[in-house]
């Protein structure tokens, strides 16, 4: 058989193959919902400094004895985080550092050979729906590349800052977030379903624009994690006093304090949450408009259903952030809040894919 063809699968067979490559797809979105909780836990607890090499193979083994640990200490005393923040930490302090940074670098491991070797498997097998073996390796590469991004984002603590750049770990998120958006949509076309009318060209615009807002979102929350924005002006919703606070715009060129100045960043954050959660409130009007306009019900909509959902998951997330900001970032609803913005991203980007038409429909 040749490399990925598919052989003469019945029907019913093409729809095992089918609900198989969707579960697995969804198993590898689970995988890394867990991958970036530990991620932002690690960032948290300040752990991600805690390895100071990249060992792609060697690194799975963590020290086995006292001497091993001691040597990877001493690696970690070399580095301004410890010289000038944690200088006189104990060696059981510093393990508790390093198991966070290992753990999350051994997850990301793990996914790679959830992807790639069910992957190989499907392809070999001609199980891929035609026209899914392409887009999903190119899945595969961005997650190559998100472990290059990782070192490239690690490497820029260990020698001139206590912390990594802001930049570099927005550019880590997103990546993680492009690779959990792209396995979701695949796998959501792979769902039988009925096929619903197209949507109106508002209603479509305003489903592509959340998933950007969201994009967006998530990019300045990131930012605003590598500045530890939110552990100043935790008050709601006056900020510093002000519903639009004063020294915003503080830095020269103006557009430098959207990225460096904590203040601003924390402002534009809050202001990205109100924006999108204004997005899918006129998402949903319309959805609600259009299911009434053709005499249906809103349980037999499911364009409609998706977008009530995705308005409630938005503002339930916005006021977790707000509990987030006036209790000063404590780590359960910190990490609460970033998993909730990862559920928004998967409702938004399955909703915007439930608008083709379904790779496998039923009657």
């Amino acid at each position: 058989m040749a490399f990925g063809r598919s052989p003469a699968w019945t029907e019913k067979e093409q729809r095992l193959n089918a609900a198989l490559v969707r579960n697995w797809l969804y198993f590898v979105v689970l995988v890394l919902f867990c991958l970036v909780l530990v991620g932002g836990a690690t960032r948290l607890t300040h752990s991600g400094l805690s390895i100071t090499q990249w060992k792609p193979l060697h690194g799975v083994i963590p020290p086995l004895n006292l001497a091993q640990w001691q040597e990877e200490f001493e690696l970690y005393k070399r580095i301004p985080e410890y010289q000038l923040l944690n200088k006189g930490m104990t060696l059981s302090e510093f393990q508790g550092l390093f198991w966070w940074e290992w753990a999350h670098r051994l997850l990301a491991r793990t996914v790679g050979l959830i992807f790639a070797v069910p992957l190989c498997y499907f392809w070999l097998s001609g199980r891929l729906s035609k026209g899914l073996g392409w887009p999903l390796l190119g899945v595969l590469a961005l997650g190559g590349l998100q472990g290059f991004i990782g070192w490239w984002m690690v490497s820029s603590g260990l020698s001139d800052r206590t912390d990594v750049s802001q930049y570099r770990l927005a550019v880590h998120l997103i990546m993680a977030c492009l690779i959990i958006a792209s396995s979701v949509y695949i796998g959501r076309g792979l769902k039988p379903r009925r096929h619903e009318d197209a949507p109106t060209a508002v209603s479509h615009a305003l489903a592509v624009l959340l998933i950007l807002a969201a994009f967006v979102q998530i990019y300045l929350g990131a930012l605003v994690a590598g500045l530890d924005a939110g552990l100043s002006y935790n008050t709601w919703p006056l900020m510093d006093g002000a519903l639009v606070p004063n020294d915003l715009l503080l830095q020269q060129p103006a557009w430098l304090n959207f990225f460096e100045n904590p203040k601003t960043v924390q402002f534009a954050h809050r202001c990205g949450g109100y924006v999108l959660l204004l997005i899918a409130l006129a998402h949903y009007l319309v959805e609600w408009r259009g299911a009434v306009s053709r005499g249906l019900d809103l349980e037999l909509s499911q364009h409609a259903r998706g977008a009530l959902l995705i308005l409630i998951a938005i503002l339930l997330q916005a006021v977790l952030g707000i509990i987030t900001l006036v209790t000063q970032m404590p780590l359960g609803l910190a990490l609460a809040h970033q998993a909730g913005a990862i559920i928004v991203l998967i409702l938004v980007t399955g909703h915007l894919r439930g608008y083709r038409p379904p790779m496998i429909e039923v009657d």
